[in-house]
């Protein structure tokens, strides 16, 4: 038995120490345990090496000697043990780019293409840079920019595109067409939209009333400010419909401060003040778009994606495999794609007409939220917070009947340009035949030349 337990000692290997990863901030509880091994050694070995000090601990803690180093120093110092500082994260390019800014780089894409011309990235750079009204933004990053706003990049026999994707430019022909037949039906159309009004709020690129671009510039994050929500249509803004309340987070994304419950408490209360089967127009903000059934996704368990086809009435064989499941959902799907606000609406006799992305300049309630904070900007000289919401609810009520309609003919004449530009990129591409190649944005941001891919 004795030698059975030699054998067994002989064999045994302890666990290797698990080193520190490198560039991983080291936290407060490791430090400590650091420095109270350094004072447990020098107490017991008063004559030992601050280096060799460093070797025993680094093996016991898996912590480099440098990093070893550095935290004993800082406690000989300072008498204390600090928890690494937490680094501010930086802000990418993405963050310098709101609504307004979205629409304004997509309208210098088009007028390049209204001038008959292939918008290259080259192109969009140089009418961004020269564009006073926009940050400064590299080559590169308007590339990825773009890919965000859902353009992609098309290389072509004599020159490379930048042309938006086909689910956008389909999203936009059927919004356009749909509000043209509402309009010829007679139906009354309401344009609805939030907004935020700084306590400082100052003029920031009211380019609105001068036909340049639309979409509210989001707040500095500085300062208090209002949540505004408000309804609109040729009558003017709608008799009891604002809704104004004090933005409670500090955050410079002011949808943020709405949510789905809010929006749709809201919508309850404006609706028996509207017109007869009207149409509400709206972007698709998130809290505009809740579903009343989502839909599974490749996510989404299997157990759990038979009982929502089953709930449909489906007869599912047990033995199918997730993507046989996920096949049925795709055929379902567009049947119970439903939104909870869409469904309230419908049940008023009233009808919810989306925008598509990155669109404001087709809503004319923007022309109405600049010309609002136009006359906030001019008369704001307190700075308090109940002053400002009465220079909000005077700009509001300046907004009469002559104004929206004058903003609602703007928008219909940025309709117009928007069916025109499809048709001039349909033509000018459909002129480059065959041997064309199309893909999608990846990485690639050299030049437009077929050596340089962008």
């Amino acid at each position: 038995m004795a030698s059975s337990s030699s054998e067994e000692d002989s064999q045994y290997v302890p666990s290797p120490i698990k080193k520190h990863k490198m560039g991983k901030a080291i936290n407060e509880e490791v430090r400590i345990r650091i420095v109270n091994m350094y004072k447990t050694i020098i107490m017991n070995e008063p004559s030992i090496s601050v280096r060799q000090i460093r070797k025993q601990i680094s093996e016991i803690l898996g912590v480099g000697e440098r990093s070893i180093q550095t935290i004993i120093t800082t406690y000989k110092e300072t008498n204390t043990v600090a928890a690494p500082k937490q680094t501010r994260k930086k802000k990418s390019f993405r963050d310098l780019f709101d609504e307004f800014l979205k629409n304004a780089v997509r309208r210098h894409v088009h007028t390049i293409w209204f001038h008959r011309e292939i918008p290259t990235v080259d192109k969009i750079h140089q009418a961004v840079t020269a564009d006073d009204s926009l940050p400064s933004i590299s080559r590169t990053n308007l590339f990825h920019f773009l890919k965000d706003l859902d353009f992609r990049y098309s290389k072509r026999s004599r020159n490379s595109a930048m042309t938006e994707k086909n689910e956008i430019v389909v999203w936009r022909r059927i919004y356009l067409e749909n509000i043209k037949k509402y309009r010829e039906e007679g139906r009354h159309i309401y344009f609805l939209n939030e907004t935020w009004v700084d306590t400082t709020v100052r003029s920031h690129r009211d380019t609105f009333l001068k036909g340049l671009s639309t979409g509210a510039v989001n707040p500095s994050g500085k300062g208090k400010r209002f949540i505004v929500l408000h309804i609109g249509s040729e009558d003017g803004f709608l008799p009891g419909g604002l809704l104004c309340f004090e933005s409670k987070k500090n955050t410079s994304y002011y949808h943020d401060e709405m949510n789905v419950d809010t929006f749709r408490e809201w919508m309850e209360r404006i609706l028996p003040l509207l017109q007869p089967n009207s149409v509400i127009v709206m972007d698709n903000a998130s809290y505009h778009s809740v579903k009343i059934d989502r839909a599974p996704t490749s996510n989404t368990r299997k157990v759990d994606i038979i009982r929502w086809l089953e709930d449909k009435g489906e007869v599912i064989n047990q033995s199918m495999v997730i993507p046989q499941l996920l096949h049925i959902v795709k055929r379902l799907k567009p049947i119970h794609n439903k939104y909870v606000i869409d469904e309230l609406v419908k049940a008023k006799n009233h009808t919810v007409l989306r925008l598509p992305p990155y669109h404001c300049e087709l809503n004319p309630i923007e022309l109405a939220w600049s010309s609002v904070k136009n006359h906030v900007r001019i008369n704001n000289t307190t700075y308090k917070l109940p002053d400002v919401k009465n220079l909000l609810i005077e700009g509001i009520t300046r907004v009469d009947v002559e104004m929206w309609k004058n903003f609602i003919s703007h928008t219909k004449k940025e309709e117009t340009k928007f069916y025109e530009v499809d048709n001039i990129i349909d033509e000018i591409l459909s002129a480059e035949k065959s041997d064309d190649l199309t893909m999608t944005i990846t990485g690639d941001t050299s030049s437009e030349t077929d050596s340089d891919s962008e």
